[in-house]
């Protein structure tokens, strides 16, 4: 509360497509989508709460880092983890195993977050056209093949 409070975000609901459940925009809003949320039905629902959480997970890792696998695998496992606190259920098999990945630079880690959140969500949520680091380093891998050490990731 203190983050969206200290950084004036907006919270609200507006129509996406569907395979959104809630988004977030550079101009520090996050907004669940209406096509599932009213404002009384999120008021009393976790899975709206958790959404709202991922999305001011993304707006707290800034743009470069959210648009990239490792921002979503951050991101999946903090409302995820959040939601299991709350509601003590088990996921569907893709997103209990999101859970055990740990979050690193790993290509192949990344690569299996991105398809099992395909296989969970859906190709309409946009994963498989998510570069797997941050589009900063993701170029220097393209580039030169520099592997991103995480050390070196967090001091920049």
């Amino acid at each position: 509360m203190e983050y969206i409070r200290t950084n004036k975000i907006t919270i609200g609901i507006k129509p996406a497509r569907k395979s959104v459940g809630a988004f977030w925009t550079i101009t520090k809003h996050a907004y669940l989508n209406s096509v599932y949320f009213s404002p009384e039905s999120s008021l009393a629902n976790p899975n709206a709460w958790v959404l709202l959480i991922h999305e001011i997970r993304h707006l707290q890792q800034g743009w470069r880092i959210a648009l990239s696998i490792y921002g979503e695998l951050d991101a999946w496992q903090y409302q995820f983890n959040t939601l299991k606190k709350i509601t003590a259920g088990k996921f569907p098999e893709p997103v209990e195993e999101i859970l055990t990945l740990p979050l690193t630079m790993d290509r192949k880690t990344l690569s299996r977050a991105r398809r099992l959140m395909t296989q969970h969500a859906g190709k309409g949520y946009g994963a498989n056209l998510l570069p797997l680091y941050p589009i900063h380093m993701e170029m220097k891998y393209w580039a030169f093949g520099i592997e991103i050490n995480l050390r070196d990731f967090f001091q920049k």
